[in-house]
């Protein structure tokens, strides 16, 4: 951040924010900060981290809600599942790129360099601009804006739980964040052959995720990719609050 006013290299990238938003902000250096990540900044107050927790918070109250309103015969443990695919890392770093705000990102020269800047910071400006539309203009503001990105997302995640298809939601996210294909090993069976039980877990790469019990085999492998689902969003929220 800059002593006086915004170098001409943060005020283009703004003045591109604020088009790709829709959105004109009051606070100038509010909108500084969503966009300035923490190896560029003077100090870390100077820089969009403490704006990433807020804005965390505000987009999983606001798809909580929207899930809410828009299943109302769902229960909250398939609402939850929901949620867990559309409030994570994955899917910030998705609308960061789908709206070309990645390119705007204030960093380091070390991050400038690499061929890619991570997706925990492109996530993190998505989450830093979702708390500065809210402290700017207040929360229906700030909802316009994750709707309008998270409204298609929504629908497809539904018909994906819906069809209790797992696998197919685990292998797109894997896929895309580690570049890697989800397979399936049998690890136990029990039961008369008429009547069989199959445990099976989840692999990826070398890491093989807890297992699970199915009638069928193809009923344990969809557990088995829920379980690995859950053990993966615990830790993007571990990491998101480290």
């Amino acid at each position: 951040m800059s002593d006086g006013s915004p170098s001409l290299s943060i005020r283009k990238a703004m003045e591109q924010c604020e088009q790709i938003l829709d959105y004109q902000f009051k606070d100038r250096e509010l909108l500084e900060r969503c966009l300035t990540h923490t190896s560029v900044a003077k100090t870390r107050l100077d820089s969009n981290e403490r704006l990433e927790f807020l804005g965390d918070a505000i987009l999983g109250l606001v798809v909580c809600q929207a899930l809410f309103d828009q299943f109302p015969t769902q229960l909250e443990g398939e609402l939850t599942r929901f949620k867990s695919v559309l409030v994570s890392r994955n899917t910030c770093t998705l609308i960061c790129e789908r709206t070309g705000i990645d390119d705007l990102i204030q960093v380091g020269k070390g991050l400038s360099q690499q061929e890619s800047i991570p997706p925990s910071v492109k996530a993190g400006v998505i989450e830093s601009l979702i708390a500065g539309l809210y402290l700017d203009s207040g929360m229906e503001v700030a909802r316009k804006f994750i709707m309008s990105e998270l409204q298609v997302e929504i629908e497809k995640v539904a018909v994906l739980e819906q069809s209790h298809n797992y696998k197919s939601v685990l292998q797109q996210r894997v896929q895309k964040s580690m570049g890697e294909t989800p397979v399936y090993k049998v690890t136990g069976e029990q039961g008369p052959d008429h009547a069989k039980c199959f445990k099976i877990s989840a692999v990826i790469g070398s890491r093989v995720f807890e297992p699970a019990w199915g009638n069928s085999k193809k009923q344990a492998e969809q557990k088995a990719a829920a379980k690995a689902i859950e053990e993966l969003d615990q830790e993007d929220e571990a990491q998101g609050h480290a």
